[in-house]
């Protein structure tokens, strides 16, 4: 079994991250959902949440994602997002923000997707 998978996260609109890992954490329409070197093949829609990447290096890379899909196969995970950003792109304050006002506008979606992105900053 390899010691390693190969993780491209890629939105809509431009590749997020790309590289090395031992570990994949995401939130799929089934559940939460772990990938490692050696997995069996899947393919599923991601729901909104953070993704959670182990890299070879010993580093954690967070992003936030919203919907879209995962595959994986020939140790080679593929992350399809509408929406992705890394934690280190996240305005905390803006986001805190849009927060706000999603909940005083009572709008689920963008009130969850504010949620999300300050979920991945935290680490949670």
């Amino acid at each position: 079994m390899a010691a390693e998978l190969h993780v491209e996260l890629v939105a809509a609109d431009r590749n997020v991250w790309s590289g090395e890992a031992t570990l994949v954490v995401a939130r799929t329409t089934s559940g939460d959902i772990g990938v490692m070197p050696g997995h069996q093949p899947l393919l599923g829609v991601l729901e909104s949440g953070p993704v959670t990447i182990r890299t070879v290096g010993g580093n954690t890379v967070v992003a936030a994602v919203h919907g879209g899909f995962i595959s994986f196969a020939d140790n080679k995970l593929s992350l399809l997002a509408e929406i992705a950003e890394l934690a280190d792109e996240i305005d905390v304050e803006r986001a805190e923000r849009a927060l706000e006002r999603a909940k005083a506008d009572t709008d689920s979606v963008s009130e969850r997707r504010a949620d999300v992105r300050l979920r991945a900053v935290s680490g949670r």
